[in-house]
Order: C-alpha cells, then structure tokens, then sequence
C-alpha cells in the first residue's frame, strides 16, 4: 500500500498530496519575481536593514508566500488569515483511497462553509452515510458512480466525469465509488464550517452500535445471519467495481422506480459559461442545478496576465478552491485594513461577506478556481459597476479623477480584467 502512495503522490494529479511550499520554491523565479524585488528595493533604500531577516525562518514557505513575507505598502492593520493549504491538512489514508478535510478547525475565518478533499481507487467505495450538512462536490478528476434516495425513498444511481457536479441535501443517505480506469478525485463542499468527515451517519458505524437481535427483527432474519457483518465504520474500503450503469439503475429502482430529481450537473450539458478574452465565469446556482438549494457555486478561469475585478459578494462569504495556477488576493475590511496573500493549486482562500476583493493571476498559465456560497443564488457587485451607476461627478469628487478616466471606466461588469 505504501508503494502505491508513493506513486500516486507523484501522478498527474499528485499535485494535490505535494508540500504547498515546494511547490511554490519555484515561484520566485517567475515574471513576478523582478517586479517585486524592484518594489522591495523602492521600500528599502540601500543600507535599510529594516526589512531583514536574518534569524531562522522556512525559505520554501517565504518562497511561496512573498506578499505576507514582504507586504504590499497598501497593506495595513490585522486582517484574519483566509488561507489554508490542503498539504497542510492530515491525509486519511485507507485501502481504497483517502481524504483530507478544512474545516473551521483549519481556518479560523471559514465558519460557513468547509471542505474535504477525497481520492477513491477503481472500486474504492466511500460507503453508504449522510450527514447533518448538504454535500455539493466538483469532480476533479477521473470519474464515479454515485448513488441516493430521495424524499420519496426512489433511488438515483448515475456516473459523474471531471468537471460535473452533485448535490446531496441533508439527512440523504448515498454513496461514491471510483470507476475504471483510475477511479476518481473530487471536492466536496458542505454548508457547514464546523463539519467534520469524522462526524457523518455511516450504515457500517450505525449497525455496529445498534444490537444484534434489533438488527435481526428489522431485517426478518436470524441473528446468526448477521454474524459476518463489520465491527466498526469502513468509511472507505475497496471493493470489486460496479457493473453496467443501466442494471445498477435498473435495480436500485424496484418497484418504485427511480427519483424525478437529477441530483448531479454535468457541465457539458448546460450553457457555456460567460467567456472572455482573458478568461471564463460559469455560474452554477439553484436557477440552473435546481436541487442545489443552500449553495452557489462559481468556476472561474483567468488567463495569465488577467485578473478577477475589484467585487464584492452582498449575500454569504465566499470559500475558493485553487485547482491549478498562481494568483495573489488582496482583502480589504473595515477600519483601514487590508491584507495580500498569495495562492497555487490545493489552496483554500476565505472572503468573509460584502468585504470587497481580487483575485489576480500572477503565474504563466491558467488560473483556475472554485467559488463557494452557502446560499441558493449567486450574487456579486464589482467596483466599476458601482461607479459607473453613479452621477460621474460625485465619483470625481471623492476620487479626484478627471473625466478621460471616468470616460475610461467600464460601463458594466466585466468580471475579467482586462
């Protein structure tokens, strides 16, 4: 088992298993590198030790993390960390595949929404549970064969590819299991800040702690037949993998047939997203993915160069998931402060709610990321929407700006910059 983590941990998408900060060593070797040391040289006239570090210090991390080692000078006063990296979160690792979670425990500010992180092998099944908090989960990679019942007790069985999307309100019970080749990857997002993959129904767990002959009278059976059944939760466990697709629905759905609901989104079967010269918005809510009814869901991608606008979200806190790139976000709060930090792939970020905020790509490829809300619609206001919406004199008047610039401003929202 050890060997086949070593390999994985060095796959394609191994990306995700891998030190945030040796990822990013390279970092300050990247375009950006010149420009901030020419601004660090401006902070720092020569002879100004104000800024030197000389005692100990982790390289790799002030590598990966330049504008928390080094401030911009727009930044000022305490603003509550919003970054974790899933490197740094404990890897849960079973025969069948494993999972990592960041919850409120990780990431003091994420207190509405938290994350879990989950590789299933071909066969590895995450077993039959449900929890207390709604599942919304992004494919990362490879593919799944998900399971559920809904209200009615009518059942959903159906395959999800990289890039698609489920839904599982709570109290749902369902399952995940990795398909041929490779099995699968995925994030899942629950509308809770303080959940906790340790804290979720599982069926193994629940007749393990419930007595034998009580199982035996529910099921119509004698206590003997149970005998085999587990001692404790499997959480995930690897299996053989499923048959045809068509007789697992054929199945599951007996005499009651199977669920109205489409609890899963396939990406590639809705409208394009919103696309632009430097980059693409899909938005993702309950107008398009109905059952998805506690959480809004963005993917944005921003070519290198571009840069998510100057915007801020009214209605919930936004959690994001770096799924490949190299960005900077500055978050700026109440009071006169605000604070940069930088993210790559694996990363989570946090932007508690109405505080306005970017997101920058400052790498040499695509950025890509996930934008998270514990609400049924998605909803955002971006600077230069506000003020072209706003008599162009009193602009001029608080920013001091002449009409060529107020002319020059966008007239919408562009989303993408520029």
């Amino acid at each position: 088992m050890a060997g086949d983590t070593d390999k994985e941990l060095l796959s394609r998408r191994g990306f995700l298993g891998v030190s945030s900060a040796a990822l990013a060593a390279a970092s300050v070797l990247g375009p950006d590198s010149a420009a901030r040391q020419e601004q660090g040289s401006a902070q720092n006239p020569k002879g100004d030790r104000s800024a030197s570090d000389p005692g100990p210090t982790n390289a790799a991390l002030d590598a990966a993390n330049p504008d928390s080692n080094h401030p911009l000078p727009t930044d000022a006063g305490g603003v509550q960390t919003f970054k974790y990296p899933f490197s740094f979160a404990h890897k849960r690792f079973q025969e069948g595949g494993w999972s990592r979670e960041v919850t409120v425990r990780e990431l003091a500010v994420s207190k509405s929404l938290a994350g879990v992180d989950m590789r299933l092998t071909a066969g590895g099944v995450r077993e039959l549970h449900w929890h207390t908090a709604a599942e919304w989960a992004y494919m990362l990679y490879g593919s799944a064969r998900i399971t559920c019942i809904d209200g009615d007790g009518k059942s959903f069985v159906t395959d999800v590819k990289e890039g698609d999307l489920w839904y599982f309100p709570p109290g749902i019970p369902h399952s995940i299991q990795g398909l041929p080749p490779d099995g699968a990857e995925f994030m899942l997002v629950f509308d809770d800040g303080n959940f906790s993959e340790f804290e979720t129904v599982l069926l193994t767990d629940w007749m393990a702690h419930t007595p034998p002959d009580v199982v035996a009278k529910n099921f119509g059976v004698a206590p003997s037949a149970l005998a085999k059944m587990p001692k404790r939760e499997k959480f995930i466990f690897q299996t053989d993998v499923p048959g045809p697709l068509a007789e697992d629905q054929r199945r599951a759905a007996g005499a009651l047939g199977a669920s109205p609901i489409d609890f899963a989104f396939r990406t590639t079967q809705h409208p394009a997203p919103t696309k632009l010269k430097t980059g693409e918005v899909r938005v993702i809510d309950s107008s398009s993915f109905k059952i998805s009814t506690t959480i809004a869901a963005a993917i944005v991608t921003v070519r290198p160069g571009g840069m998510r606008e100057l915007h801020w979200h009214p209605n919930a806190d936004e959690w994001q998931f770096y799924i490949s790139g190299q960005a900077r976000m500055t978050v700026f709060a109440t009071g006169a402060r605000a604070r940069t930090m930088d993210f790559e792939m694996g990363d989570v970020g946090y932007i508690q709610k109405t505080l306005p905020h970017y997101v920058e790509n400052t790498g040499t490829t695509d950025l890509k990321f996930l934008e998270m809300f514990k609400s049924s619609y998605y909803q955002d206001l971006a600077l230069s929407e506000w003020l072209s919406h706003t008599p162009p004199e009193l602009v001029a008047a608080h920013l001091n700006l002449d009409k060529a610039t107020l002319d020059a401003m966008p007239k919408d929202k562009p989303l993408i910059v520029p």
